[in-house]
């Protein structure tokens, strides 16, 4: 096989082999294709596109050129959830605890946040001691004992995933829908779970713009999945507006904490049960989704769920008073934002608020960046409701940076207007 050829039987519109596609991602990785040549293939992939059968293989191939890790020691059936990525997502920290609290394996590696969107990893950092970094052993060992575990990314995953989304995001072809189907479900894939439910988030602060291409991307990543033996079901949630109120890293534990007691923002619930139950099901621990919605609903009221959390947060070193007084995870000195005039909240520029969050220090703009785990915000309002000129639209959780900057992005992205609007958070579920 040659490179050359490859490039051209592509350009033409041709499908790549199994073999073919190996060949690339063995001999990219190993440098010995150049990154002018990937980038003549990648830009042939943006006109001509991929089959499913050719995004599965890439996915493969990208898994198989770094760590897999085997959870067969793990009892019974693993389950997994991804998120494409929003503002105020706190679902993982509550999915995690309420799933194994009704006799689920959640096996979680997540990641840490960029940009506008937070990372998990960063938020269970703001409990002191919470250790993210859990040898491999320990890993397995907690989730056999409790059913639960959530730590940093480990080994080298899907080493040709890295280097390849370095060469699209520097070539204009970063916005292929097989190739970021290929991208998650290579690293999903490799983390090993049996069983993986993908929250897609469409809207304004998400990657997808438009249900129609989040539609796309979930039927091929669920595609992809179960080509690769694995049960995989995609939701598409709207980030139309952020979810839930708290937006930072120690207030959104705060909100987990406040999900898992039964007094969470009812669209945290709602998307965190939607997925949940998806998974039991998918886990055989519940005949159907009925069913996996009371025990979600039995383990939040007998408070096994919550204890489930303190149960992980004992496991990985971190400071269980902070669950028991969790006001200790924020900052206390505030600052109120206030309507500028009265009306109905028509919009909500979810993205804009999550940078409004970063500016008071709670995100970070490169990887190296230290951040703020106490700052943050609190969104009152949500698309559809009524406010007055006046009234409190926000409660910035502050040290000293970023108050203005903050302020006036939350006064210009919460559009109040005269149209009373409601915003669909379910948009579709894909098997």
């Amino acid at each position: 096989m040659h490179i050359v050829d490859l490039i051209i039987k592509k350009r033409d519109g041709n499908k790549l082999s199994k073999e073919e596609i190996y060949y690339l991602i063995d001999n990219y990785t190993n440098g010995n294709i150049k990154d002018y040549q990937m980038s003549a293939l990648l830009m042939s992939l943006f006109y001509v596109g991929m089959t499913d059968e050719e995004a599965t293989n890439l996915a493969l191939a990208m898994r198989d050129s770094g760590d897999i890790f085997d959870l067969s020691s793990i009892n019974g059936i693993k389950v997994d959830k991804h998120s494409t990525g929003g503002v105020g997502d706190t679902v993982t920290l509550i999915l995690g605890p309420l799933l194994a609290a009704c006799g689920a394996k959640v096996a979680k590696m997540s990641g840490r946040g960029l940009g506008h969107t937070g990372g998990t990893i960063d938020k269970l950092e703001s409990i002191p001691g919470f250790r993210v970094e859990v040898p491999f052993t320990d890993f397995l060992k907690q989730v056999n004992e409790i059913g639960v575990s959530i730590i940093g990314q480990s080994g080298d995953v899907a080493p040709a995933d890295k280097k390849l989304y370095a060469l699209r995001d520097v070539t204009g072809t970063v916005d292929i829908i097989p190739l970021i189907a290929s991208s998650i479900m290579s690293k999903k894939l490799a983390s090993g779970s049996d069983a993986i439910c993908l929250d897609v988030k469409v809207g304004s602060g998400a990657f997808m713009k438009t249900v129609e291409d989040a539609t796309k991307l979930a039927k091929l990543m669920v595609s992809i999945g179960n080509l690769a033996g694995k049960k995989v079901t995609a939701i598409l949630t709207s980030m139309e507006e952020p979810l839930g109120h708290y937006i930072g890293n120690g207030l959104e534990v705060y909100e987990a904490i406040l999900a898992l007691s039964g007094k969470g923002p009812k669209d945290v619930l709602e998307v965190t049960n939607v997925i949940s139950s998806h998974l039991l099901v998918d886990a055989k621990l519940a005949k159907d989704i009925d069913e996996a919605l009371e025990m979600l609903d039995e383990v939040i009221k007998n408070g096994k769920a919550l204890e489930k959390l303190r149960e992980m947060v004992i496991a990985q070193g971190g400071d269980v008073s902070y669950i028991d007084n969790p006001e200790k995870l924020f900052s206390h000195k505030t600052v109120l934002v206030k309507a500028l005039k009265s009306g109905y909240v028509e919009k909500i520029n979810a993205s804009e608020i999550g940078v409004a969050a970063s500016r008071l220090g709670a995100g970070r703009e490169f990887k190296e960046d230290i951040i703020d785990l106490k700052v943050g915000l609190d969104l009152h309002v949500k698309i559809g409701d009524k406010v007055n000129k006046g009234d409190t639209i926000a409660t910035l959780y502050v040290t000293e940076k970023g108050i203005e900057e903050a302020t006036n992005l939350i006064i210009n992205n919460i559009i109040i207007g005269d149209k009373h609007l409601t915003n669909k958070l379910i948009l579709g579920i894909i098997k």
